[in-house]
């Protein structure tokens, strides 16, 4: 592709309609892809932002029957979420779509047919698990076990959500069903497989040589993984009855496989933009000076690296990715994000809870991004991003510009003077920002963007420090003109540089500059920053100032921490129950063998620890008979002081035994709760009197 692209085709993974989109999402994909997005546009680049929702697939499946409604109910419902919450949040799609439209349909089975008319597919009958509990195949998210790269043990079917590894469900150890927990069966199916094996000399030159220097090392070493380790045939259909139907004889009861549709979304989305538009979809996705672009997470590499290239270059007719440029995964508070249980911060939630502050999670999402390793969102870190740098830096320095122009020249801007040296160093530095910021959007290191715009931040806060206009006011009228003509070229230089990083506080701050907004004719670009002497003329006049940011209080905080807290709680309340052991009925008794039983109610008077042991307890009971001794493994569970007066089920007619040169005259009943803790089995109504018989 040429160095100066014709257009720009720029994809941000699909999301899944199985819940909303959470703050992972927002770091790994969508608020870089919107970033670079932005920053395209900015350059006058003819740019297709395209995404939308991927709502076929088993899980949605399993979710439908779960809350025992359709699967359309679910992928309405979540459809409806996530897509108000990117249009809240600024996320500037040109086209958000979904995979149930009938234009995805229609070009997901064209794409199929075509290669299939072609053969390019390998079909096979082969053998594929079975759950005979259920009558049903068990697809990708229907079937866990542990997985063969890492042994973790709740693999999916066709992914290792731990090591992020892909593969088919049959390479699965200890496979079991997701749906009745049945241990599955082989049996024999026919599917049609994508023969990644062939495109291995493809992918060698492609990619292992291609690009080696511009794809990120996370993607590159993923890639050359799979292609070193040799690749393997894929299957791309699926025994199903969610999805889009296989469109050829003899696939009843098939459909595509879910990763073989989803990226064709990509195309469908691009068609439904272009018609809406009335532009032609296809030099988006066919010419070579277009530059496609995939923005996805780490655990969508394989599919968007090998299957879909393997699949584009199958069909023949289209362009290849240029990059990928995969992040790796964003953890919130030291644990990874969790939809199912309900570990996360949701997008809609946080729009609701910090209402206009849409730029303050995009700027910590962005300082935290996960672009070379995991990273972790803490709600403390938050807010000391948003008090000590969006606060204390950014908009301390808009403020004071602002306030200080008012109140020394009833908010025009003043004619400078001579410039001094440092007026020129400080002048000089502006012009070189905008070349420097667009350098890391454009190498996809959009931390480093964020932070080097905020260096100019503070490039404003220390000339103004330094100068000090608030001291010069009353001893040199002449210089504090100077000082804030360049400051307020500085906050000019800022309001168009935020545009792609903080978007919404670019227009509150082109509004207080009472600049136009960035679609007007003559409004300020990009590269007049670098190319204008003048960004902000003297006599134009500003409007009155206002806070760019708030500070976030302690308590807001809190809410967050308190809200996750329960989370927490319930997830273990929840693990406990599930992991709960209850141990086989024993052999059958008959009811003389129950009567032979003495139990007792008693109280335990005495206790004392049996010294060279960590187990055992001595106690002296009261069995309403006599007082007794009895020795008793309770000691890792209660002190002694913590059981005397305890009243407690005493067998009393158990024989006799020495336990340590202690000889013990009966057992106390005990049972263990969910954590594995010892409980006393307790008589807890009053008036019960030691020697009362259980019966």
């Amino acid at each position: 592709m040429s160095q100066n692209p014709q257009r720009y085709t720029i994809t941000a993974a699909l999301p899944y309609t199985n819940g909303p989109i959470h703050i992972g999402h927002l770091a790994g994909v969508y608020v870089p892809a919107d970033i670079y997005a932005r920053y395209q546009r900015m350059q006058g680049a003819d740019v297709a932002f395209i995404c939308g929702s991927d709502e076929h697939g088993v899980p949605i499946t399993i979710k439908a029957k779960k809350e025992g409604v359709t699967p359309q109910d679910i992928v309405d419902k979540y459809n409806a979420i996530i897509k108000k919450s990117f249009e809240d949040f600024g996320i500037t799609f040109d086209n958000y779509s979904r995979t149930s439209a009938k234009i995805h349909h229609d070009t997901a089975s064209e794409f199929f047919k075509n290669m299939y008319d072609q053969g390019k597919f390998i079909e096979e009958t082969n053998e594929q698990l079975y759950d005979a509990e259920a009558n049903q195949f068990l697809a990708d998210r229907f079937v866990t076990g542990t997985c063969p790269k890492c042994g973790f043990e709740e693999a999916y079917g066709d992914q290792c959500e731990s090591c992020g590894t892909s593969h088919n469900a049959t390479d699965l150890i200890n496979p079991k069903s997701a749906i009745t927990g049945a241990v599955p069966t082989l049996k024999e199916t026919k599917h049609w497989f994508l023969p990644l094996d062939q495109y291995n000399d493809f992918f060698k030159e492609w990619i292992i040589k291609g690009h080696k220097k511009d794809w990120k090392t996370n993607v590159y070493g993923q890639c050359k993984s799979w292609i070193d380790d040799g690749l393997r045939p894929r299957a791309v259909t699926r025994d199903l009855d969610w999805g889009i139907p296989v469109p050829v004889e003899g696939a009843e009861g098939k459909v595509l496989y879910v990763w073989f549709d989803a990226p064709i979304g990509y195309i469908s989305s691009t068609k439904e933009w272009a018609a809406r538009e009335g532009k032609d979809w296809e030099p988006y996705w066919k010419d070579e000076n277009t530059k496609l672009l995939h923005f996805i997470g780490k655990d969508n590499i394989v599919f968007h690296c090998l299957i879909f290239p393997a699949m584009l270059k199958g069909h023949g007719e289209y362009i290849l990715p240029d990059n990928v440029p995969a992040n790796e995964f964003l953890n919130l508070e030291g644990r990874k994000l969790s939809t199912s249980k309900n570990w996360a911060v949701w997008l809609h939630e946080y729009l609701e809870e910090f209402p206009d502050q849409q730029d303050v999670l995009r700027y910590v999402l962005t300082a935290n991004a996960p672009e070379s390793k995991d990273n972790d969102f803490t709600w403390k870190d938050f807010q000391t991003r948003n008090n000590s740098e969006l606060v204390a830096i950014f908009g301390n320095l808009i403020n004071r510009v602002t306030v200080l122009t008012h109140k020394y020249y009833g908010g025009v801007v003043p004619a400078p003077e001579a410039f001094n040296e440092l007026d020129k160093e400080v002048l000089d530095a502006i012009k070189a920002y905008p070349a420097v910021i667009g350098s890391s959007i454009e190498k996809y290191r959009f931390r480093e963007s964020q932070t080097e715009f905020m260096n100019l931040a503070r490039l404003g806060n220390k000339y103004l420090a330094d100068e000090e206009p608030w001291k010069t006011i009353k001893t040199d009228e002449e210089r504090t003109k100077t000082v804030m003509y360049v400051a307020l070229q500085i906050a000019t230089a800022l309001a168009i540089l935020s545009e792609p990083l903080l978007p919404h506080t670019s227009v509150t701050l082109k509004n207080i500059l009472d600049l136009p907004a960035s679609d007007v004719e003559n409004a300020l670009q990009w590269s007049d920053i670098t190319s204008k002497e003048v960004l902000l003329p003297a006599g134009h006049t500003i409007n009155e100032s206002q806070l760019l940011f708030s500070k976030i209080e302690d308590s807001q905080i809190q809410i967050q921490l308190d809200k996750l807290e329960a989370s927490k709680a319930a997830n273990e309340a929840e693990a406990a129950a599930e992991n709960a052991v209850v141990e086989p009925q024993k052999e059958l008794i008959n009811f003389d063998d129950f009567t032979k039983l003495d139990m007792r109610v008693g109280t335990i008077i005495e206790a004392e620890k049996m010294k060279k042991t960590k187990k055992l307890l001595i106690l002296k009971v009261d069995t309403g008979i006599d007082v007794r001794t009895i020795v008793s493994g309770i000691a890792e569970s209660f002190t002694p002081e913590e059981v005397i007066g305890k009243q407690v089920t005493v067998l009393v007619n158990l024989a006799p035994r020495a336990l340590r040169g202690v000889e013990s005259e009966g057992m106390i009943l005990m049972t263990e709760d969910a954590s594995g803790k010892l409980v006393f089995v307790n008589p807890d109504t009053d008036g019960v009197s030691n020697g009362n018989i259980i019966s």
